[in-house]
């Protein structure tokens, strides 16, 4: 799952939004909107945040932790050793 593909793409849907009127309204192409809300790995941070912008988002630093990380409390997963 892409969090920020699943945000643009429901929230699009919410203000009842093509992604042809999307892509106007951030002023990015449609080749773009389709590539972000499919989750395309690479793409320019300024036009992601010019897409955001409209829904009151932009990108920031997150905290990350290693998948390994996530649930080694639990034993599930962990680091092995």
């Amino acid at each position: 799952m892409n969090n920020i593909s699943d945000f643009v793409k429901n929230q699009r849907k919410i203000h009842g939004l093509t992604q042809v009127e999307l892509a106007r309204k951030a002023g990015v192409g449609l080749r773009f909107i389709r590539e972000l809300e499919q989750g395309k790995a690479t793409l320019r941070m300024d036009k992601v945040n010019q897409v955001l912008q409209l829904f009151g988002k932009t990108l920031g630093p997150a905290d990350w932790r290693p998948e390994s990380e996530e649930q080694g409390k639990d034993g599930q997963k962990g680091e092995q050793g």
